[in-house]
């Protein structure tokens, strides 16, 4: 790979964001470059690698750890990111195309448009520079570009289209938890999916493996290599195993080039007219803070200082316990229902949102190695596993969380195997998380004895939902925010970044399908440039 290499747009990342855009431009003839930091595996390489594994708790262990391009390992923290904060910050995320939506749950909610106004609102955080009707187009692309089957019901954010696909059949469990918490007042619904209800875009229907995470093995669920090959298929060049070390700019702030290392630690200059940074929350500020020079000496984009801060993710606790009745989770999809009753209100001036959800996940594994560590053998271990699969529920829950200047990615004066600096992580729980978690537990509390529970675990400590948003923020004012409104760089004006990290807020869900819609949204920016 080593040299030079030149087209009209240049992307760094080939996951949902970085794929989307590729496409779109592409399509709409603009020549594209996609650089993505890892390799490239095929679905049954993957599948292979999960049936290898030694220990399945890792749910990150059929996709390769790479000297290269390292990333955060599960079962080893502090082996490539390191915590500085209070509180230890331990995401997962993957490196290869397709980026981490090959291992996900599939949950495709749309934000509120209360999230957008949180600041106007409610007195906290910060709004977004547009409102929610700016976006809502976008969402309905998105959801046509992932494949989104959802309910035909009102879940608080306006549509001007159907969901692509009607909702999937829910399993006994979703049915009969709706059907008991239902008549206790709470609100518990269909989750809206990026996952096939019919065969839709050349993918078939989900049959209910229930192996969504670590890898769905049909592909019915969504994930980014779908759009990384519709761009390669449109004319775009995918390079894999090209690790984006730093982003060259000129005396007028303009971007140039992007540099790459592949695997050797060979070098490769890309330039173009239009680039993309759309790594994620860690990996683009890391790449922005990385490319210093003596114009731009707190690196590409940092005018504001804001690269790296705001770190937000959607803390989460759980429960689990045994019910007072067979339920069979395990049937279906990974994660089918939530309870959205927490989602806005007034309170939201004194503590965060929240969604609650329940998990379909099969749970042999869990409860096998309790029953084992508890000295259970023979029989009585078939019988307990048996009884205890049946019964067992667990409830997780995601809590907004507000962006805070102190909660930051910065880089370590440790070094990878290629010399570059390992993400340095400082973060952070505050009171308007504390209070509301503390709310969850009581909910977990009530819910539980609802089904008089049995053998109730909780798990009060908020960690980590994957979803690294905050840190390379959108904003109005140049002086406190990283890009404005069309995701471009305030200091650069042929730089856009894609993904979470532009978020000024993220609500109470999974943050899957905002990144897809303003993809969509900056990819038709770029191409109106161009033009």
């Amino acid at each position: 790979m080593a040299g030079s290499t030149s087209a009209d747009v240049v992307v760094v990342g080939s996951g949902v964001a970085g794929s989307l855009v590729a496409y779109r431009l592409a399509k709409a003839g603009a020549s594209v470059i996609l650089l993505e930091a890892g390799p490239r595996l095929a679905r049954w390489q993957i599948v292979e690698n999960f049936r290898r594994a030694v220990d399945k708790r890792d749910l990150c262990a059929p996709y390769p750890l790479l000297r290269h391009a390292p990333r955060p390992e599960p079962m080893n923290p502090g082996a490539y990111l390191i915590d500085r904060g209070a509180t230890p910050y331990r995401p997962q995320y993957l490196r290869l195309v397709g980026g981490t939506t090959w291992h996900w749950a599939g949950a495709a909610w749309r934000l509120l448009p209360s999230d957008f106004r949180l600041k106007t609102l409610y007195g906290v955080g910060r709004d977004w520079p547009f409102p929610y009707e700016t976006l809502e187009p976008w969402y309905g692309q998105a959801e046509a570009e992932l494949g989104v089957a959802g309910p035909d019901i009102d879940l608080g954010s306006p549509r001007s289209t159907p969901y692509p696909m009607n909702a999937l059949p829910l399993s006994w469990m979703d049915h009969r938890v709706a059907e008991v918490l239902g008549a206790q007042s709470y609100r518990v619904v269909p989750e809206p999916m990026a996952r096939n209800s019919r065969p839709y875009d050349a993918r078939p229907a989900c049959c209910g493996n229930n192996n969504c995470m670590p890898i769905c093995p049909i592909g019915a669920l969504y994930n980014g290599a779908t759009h990384a090959d519709k761009a390669e298929g449109a004319g775009a060049t995918l390079i894999a195993q090209a690790l984006a070390y730093r982003i060259e700019a000129n005396d007028r702030g303009e971007i140039v080039a992007i540099h790459c290392k592949d695997p050797n630690g060979l070098s490769t200059r890309v330039t173009g007219k239009r680039f993309v940074i759309a790594a994620n929350g860690i990996e683009t500020p890391k790449l922005l803070l990385m490319s210093t020079s003596a114009r731009f000496p707190k690196g590409i984009a940092n005018g504001s200082d804001q690269v790296g801060r705001n770190l937000m993710d959607h803390p989460g606790t759980s429960v689990n316990f045994l019910a007072n009745e067979a339920l069979w989770p395990g049937r279906g999809p990974v994660e089918m229902s939530s309870i959205v009753d927490f989602r806005d209100g007034p309170f939201r001036a004194q503590q965060s949102a929240k969604k609650l959800h329940l998990s379909n996940a099969a749970p042999t594994l869990a409860v096998t190695w309790n029953l084992l560590g508890k000295g259970l053998t023979g029989g009585e271990l078939d019988r307990q596993i048996r009884e205890q699969c049946a019964r067992r529920l667990t409830f997780g829950s995601f809590h907004e969380q507000l962006p805070s200047s102190e909660n930051r990615v910065m880089l370590s004066a440790q070094k990878d195997a290629l010399g570059l600096p390992r993400p340095e992580i400082a973060y952070s729980i505050d009171d308007y998380v504390r209070k509301s978690a503390a709310d969850t537990h009581a909910q977990f509390e009530r819910i539980a004895g609802i089904f008089e529970g049995t053998e109730i675990e909780y798990n009060d400590t908020p960690g980590a939902s994957s979803h690294i948003m905050g840190t390379a923020i959108m904003g109005r004012d140049a002086r406190d925010s990283v890009v404005d409104a069309e995701c471009r760089a305030h200091d650069h004006p042929n730089l856009f970044i894609a993904g979470s990290a532009v978020m000024p807020a993220g609500g109470s869900a999974n943050c899957t399908l905002t990144i897809a819609a303003l993809s969509l949204r900056l990819a038709g920016t770029i191409e109106a440039s161009l033009r």
